[in-house]
This record gives C-alpha cells, structure tokens and sequence, in this order.
C-alpha cells in the first residue's frame, strides 16, 4: 500500500499531541513515515540461545517466573492483564507492554527511563527486585551447570556460559519479534480501515504522535489519564511502586498516591513532568488489551472515545489536547484502521522455545576437576 507521510499543516491537533519534544529533538517529516516495520539483522545462534532464556524460569531468583511469564507471545508479548504479575512475593504497578518491534524503539518503559541500549533493559528486567529478583552471580553458575546452554553458548560465538553473554544473547532473540503481515503493510485494509487512516492523518489528528513505522514517536506526554485506584487500594501494588519510587528519588514518595511517570528523568522542581508517559505503539493492539500505561481502558473504543472526548482533567494535562468531534461512525472507522496494524500472532517455533527445559540433570564427572 502506499506509505503515508505528514505534510505539514494538513493535521488538526487531536488525540495525539503535537511533537514539542520532551526526551529528544524534532521529529522530521522521515521520521513520521507509516509504513512497515524492518527488522535488524539477526544471529541465528544468538537467537536461538536468547529464546531459550526468555523462557527459562531459572533466569529468576526462585526460579518461579521467567521473562516469558508476562511476556507472553499469544498476546503480543504482553500478558492480558490490566497490572502486571511481579516476583512472587509482589505485584506490579503497571500494564506490560509488548516486546513486538520494540528492538527498533527509542526508550524502554512507560517512563522512558532507559534508552536503546537493549543490554541495560535485559539487566535490569533479570535483577530488579519486583521483576525477576536474580543475582546474575547465581544466573550465571545455575546456566554453566546446564549442557545445552554450554553447547548453546559455544555455538553463539561466546565461549562459556556469562551473565555479560545472557544480556547479549535476550537481546539478540528480541530482534526476531517484528510485525509481519498486517492489513496495513499488506494493503489488505477493509473500506471502514481506509476511512480510518484517513481519520488518523487528518481530523483526528493521532499522527501527530502516533507515527513511524511502530506509530510512536517515543516522547513522553500527559493525556490526562486517569489514575488506576488499585494501585494505591492494593498493599502489594502499592509496595512496589513506594520500592520504586524511592529508588527513583521521587519526592514525598510514601505520600504520592499517582504515577509520576517521567518526572522521575530529569526531575524538574516545578513537577511539570508529572504524568507524562511514552506514546505507545499501536503495533499488534488487537492481542494487546487492557491499554494505556495504567491498564485502565479494556477495549480501544474506550480508548478512541477517551481522546474523542480530549482526554482526561489533570493540572500537567498538555493544553492542546482538545476534544475531536467525531461521530459514531468515524470513530468505528479508525477503531477498523487500528486493528488493521495487528499482524499474525508470533507464536510459532522461531519465536517460541517448544522443547522442555530440565532443571535436573546429571552431574558433570569429576566436577572437581572441571574448570570453572
């Protein structure tokens, strides 16, 4: 189909927001381009290593979870839920968002708080506390006992199993999740989808933010979502984002009762970053459900008659959200257009690792005398 482009002036202001940056620099012309995803290069042996410890649960510290608990590849590895799971022992404070195309994504987080570097955001997921709570001293000995990660490993090109190589490999496995076979990309939309592209570049102005092959600009804006009240009503949820915030030095964090977002980057004194949050990617919403970063909205004609209406009320709210007008059958129409950027579900072989994963096996002879 043909790749749409921005042009400038011909966008109302709408349920997206103007590109005024917040993390980065100007959005270009090039940059807004809808159009399909392209994927990186990949290591096949890489891959291979990196599926396999996405879906081993020893990654964690009681081995009970693994990156694929929540991450799950029938649902856009996402897991349906509107909070996420956390370490056993915890809950989470926000939705889980999907891993699809997001090799290709500017930052990681609602918040934003890390950037491209796919081996920051591997680390963190495996040792943070409420995610996985592992010691990547003890990941490393447990995967070194293990001889398929050893053969594993070798064939990858890294030598002996290492917590260095585990933060590689993940990444490398993450580059394989790319859309494929959207109506979009293949220019197979229905009339309603055709009429709702045409919405979403035009009167409804969701371009603006919502552009680029994944359809995000990767900044961080408040919208005026409202709060999800069970994060604050429920005591485990609550814990972890008070764990959270004060790792964050987020200010007065046992008396905050809402997620400050991506005030916790750059900590402006006057709090104007309060609630603002990275425009998601619309990539693969049709298996992505609950939304937004809170998961407060379960379906997207919630979310479009959300925007239609100009999102929610809060004092950070961007001023130039403004309600849409549109009626009933436009906003069926791009709710047609966004299902219409979901592709096949990744659910096959090359993104799922099928085979059993031992934990017990037999000792290596004379471990004594192994090298280590």
């Amino acid at each position: 189909m043909k790749i749409s482009r921005f042009k400038s002036g011909s966008v109302t202001l709408g349920a997206a927001l103007m590109c005024a940056t917040v993390l980065a620099g100007p959005v270009t012309a090039e940059d807004m381009a809808l159009g399909p995803v392209v994927g990186p290069e990949i290591n096949e042996a890489k891959a291979a290593l990196g599926k396999r410890l996405f879906f081993d649960v020893r990654l964690s510290g009681d081995a009970a979870i693994s990156c694929a608990t929540c991450h799950q590849p029938d649902k856009a590895f996402t897991d349906g839920l509107a909070l996420s799971l956390a370490y056993p022992g915890s809950k989470g404070f926000r939705n889980t968002p999907t891993l699809v195309n997001t090799t290709n994504a500017a930052n990681w987080f609602h918040d934003g708080r890390l950037g491209t570097n796919l081996n920051d955001v591997t680390r963190e997921s495996i040792t943070e506390d409420y995610m996985m709570n592992m010691d990547m001293r003890l990941m490393q000995e447990r995967i070194k006992q293990d001889p398929v990660y050893v053969e594993m490993f070798e064939a990858a090109g890294y030598g002996e199993p290492s917590n260095g190589s585990v933060r590689k490999a993940i990444p490398e496995y993450l580059k394989t999740l790319i859309s494929k076979n959207a109506p979009f990309d293949t220019g197979t939309m229905s009339e309603a989808a055709t009429r709702g592209q045409a919405l979403f570049e035009g009167k409804a102005g969701c371009i603006q933010c919502h552009n680029g092959p994944r359809l995000t600009d990767d900044q961080a804006y408040n919208t005026g979502v409202p709060e999800n009240p069970e994060i604050w009503g429920d005591p485990m949820r609550h814990m972890t984002y008070a764990a959270f915030a004060s790792f964050m030095g987020v200010e007065n964090y046992m008396n905050v009762r809402r997620d400050v977002g991506a005030q916790i980057i750059r900590h402006p004194a006057d709090g104007s970053d309060i609630g603002k949050f990275n425009t998601p990617t619309l990539r693969e919403l049709k298996y992505t459900a609950p939304y937004m970063h809170n998961g407060l909205m379960s379906t997207l004609a919630e979310v479009v008659a959300f925007y239609n209406m100009g999102g929610g009320l809060d004092e950070n709210k961007d001023e130039r959200l403004k309600p849409l007008g549109l009626t009933g059958g436009e906003q069926a129409d791009l709710i047609a257009f966004l299902e219409a950027l979901s592709g096949d579900p990744l659910t096959g072989p090359e993104y799922v690792w099928e085979d059993e994963i031992p934990t017990n096996y037999p000792a290596i002879e004379n471990w004594r005398e192994v090298p280590n």
